[in-house]
């Protein structure tokens, strides 16, 4: 195995919490499965949530354990289906409801996320492992002959976002700031505009064919410019309301973004996006 980095900082392996206490039915109830996307790469779902891992002949690379409940039913998935350890875990960022549960792989794998999240892991004790190998910029994985970059997107649905390409597969991981012909989540708590635009400009500027976000389906690279696209759209006319002196309540009324009527959740967030935008662009103009 070997990682090269233009940054890497090496830490120490621990373990923070336990999880998530989560009920036996609705552990029962999870939907939870596998599914190929391409060769050895592969689509893990918890309920809303997905994750992706890499079968190599030295052992598996695999992202966001989810929660601690997931992270268990992947792995004994993986023992059963793979026999082959976990050696490296990558959280794509720090949200608890994607890198929650990362302790369920520390006795076998390196953890690894970028230098923010590391720090925020640790400032907010999130439940799971802390990150031993972190990174600010860019970082290669190879594991059994197979690779996959790491890549810094910048600001976005949070401060330490990445994006994972697999070149021999030619597809991208990229969660909570890319989906596929969907409104991002509700009032895009947590998030840097037009930081997240930019975010996504990084991914375009990736060679790749499949888009794997971290909820809803999988697509192709075309699907990531247009969710910049969607970004684009509703923060120019948020912004040209804003300064034209119009209040939020008249901004839900004329914003209507009909070019993505057809998207999923357009009847659920489209007003509730108008609104995150504009709390944002609020937040600018105090100087915050």
């Amino acid at each position: 195995m070997r990682i090269t980095s233009n940054k890497v900082i090496a830490g120490l392996f621990a373990l923070v919490g336990m999880g998530i206490g989560v009920s036996a039915i609705a552990q029962q109830d999870a939907k939870r499965s596998i599914s190929n996307i391409r060769g050895d790469l592969y689509r893990f779902q918890n309920n809303f949530h997905y994750s992706v891992f890499l079968v190599t002949s030295e052992g598996i690379i695999t992202t966001d354990p989810i929660d601690a409940n997931a992270a268990r039913w992947l792995k004994a998935e993986l023992k059963k289906r793979f026999n082959k350890p976990v050696r490296y875990l990558i959280y794509s960022h720090d949200h608890r409801d994607h890198s929650s549960g990362g302790e369920v792989f520390a006795d076998t794998a390196t953890v690894i996320a970028h230098d923010k999240a590391k720090a925020t892991i640790l400032g907010e004790k999130r439940p799971t492992a802390v990150p031993n190998i972190t990174f600010s910029d860019r970082l290669t994985i190879e594991l059994g002959g197979k690779v996959v970059e790491l890549i810094y997107v910048g600001r976005g649905h949070s401060d330490n976002l990445i994006a994972l390409h697999f070149p021999a597969e030619r597809a991208v991981y990229a969660v909570d700031f890319v989906s596929v012909k969907s409104l991002p989540y509700m009032n895009l708590s947590d998030s840097y505009f037009p930081d997240w635009i930019n975010a996504i400009k990084v991914v375009e500027a990736i060679d790749f064919d499949i888009l794997v976000p971290g909820h809803g389906a999988v697509g192709v690279k075309a699907d990531a410019s247009d969710h910049r696209a969607y970004m684009e759209d509703v923060y120019d006319a948020v912004l040209a309301a804003a300064r034209a002196g119009k209040s939020l309540d008249e901004m839900k009324q004329s914003i209507k973004l009909e070019r993505y009527k057809d998207w999923a959740h357009y009847e659920e967030w489209r007003s509730l996006n108008i609104e995150g935008v504009y709390q944002r662009i609020s937040l600018q103009r105090r100087g915050n």
